[in-house]
């Protein structure tokens, strides 16, 4: 028959046991690893460029806010709340993913652009409401650059040309969804270029990003023409 002093140590174990079953694991530990899990991807995005990395750049954050508030949560209630591990390891990956975000896409945004070429993109080809309104098809910013020296972004339309290997002209368009790959309907003549590489220059084809450099030589003569013909034509002579 039990005594009464061993029926309270087993009262004492049981309330311990059962404390230690029901002890919560934090909501705000979960979500902070996650994001964090989630953060490397703005370091990717900074391999094409610096706005594809800023668009990510509320993961790491989002990581980093819930993380640390998870910790204190933890911190104060330690005997109803666990995951410390789990939200510390969501802050630390939260925080290499937007400061190795950010540094890499920085740092390929002041070095991909040649010594000698002016940035430019499909957004600034692209006029305002206005300005079509008004007949000018061709931005002001856009027109100043004819016939100088331009390094630009996009991808290779596949089926602009035959070949996959030593392509030497092809349309670079500004992405790689349904509105420059796939319904031709949606495609506009600013978001388009077509590239001529020069003689000792050639590329293969790829789905990736490519930097190109060149002249920009401008035909708004074809704007009649739809996209039959380009406005926009690039000699270039860098590709990356």
């Amino acid at each position: 028959m039990a005594t009464s002093e061993s029926l309270t140590d087993f009262s004492s174990a049981a309330r311990e046991g059962s404390e230690f079953e029901y002890q919560a694991l934090s909501t705000g530990a979960i979500v902070a690893a996650i994001f964090g899990a989630l953060s490397p991807l703005t370091i990717f995005a900074g391999r094409d460029s610096l706005e594809s990395c800023l668009l990510l750049v509320p993961i790491p954050l989002v990581g980093l806010v819930v993380g640390i508030r998870a910790l204190a949560s933890i911190r104060a209630m330690p005997d109803q709340l666990s995951g410390r591990n789990l939200a510390l390891g969501g802050v630390i990956l939260s925080a290499i993913g937007l400061i190795g975000g950010l540094s890499y896409a920085g740092y390929v945004h002041a070095t991909e652009v040649p010594p000698d070429a002016i940035r430019t993109s499909f957004q600034e080809f692209r006029p305002e409401e206005q300005q079509m309104a008004s007949g000018m098809f061709i931005p002001k910013k856009v027109q100043d650059l004819d016939g100088k020296r331009v390094f630009i972004k996009g991808y290779m339309r596949a089926d602009s040309t035959p070949v996959r290997h030593n392509v030497r002209r092809f349309l670079l368009v500004r992405d790689n969804n349904q509105c420059c790959f796939g319904d031709m309907s949606n495609l506009k003549y600013y978001d388009q270029v077509l590239v001529q590489l020069a003689d000792n220059v050639t590329t293969d084809y790829s789905t990736g990003l490519y930097r190109i450099a060149g002249t920009l030589h401008l035909h708004p003569e074809n704007l009649k023409d739809g996209l039959s013909a380009p406005v926009y034509t690039l000699e270039a002579d860098y590709v990356r």
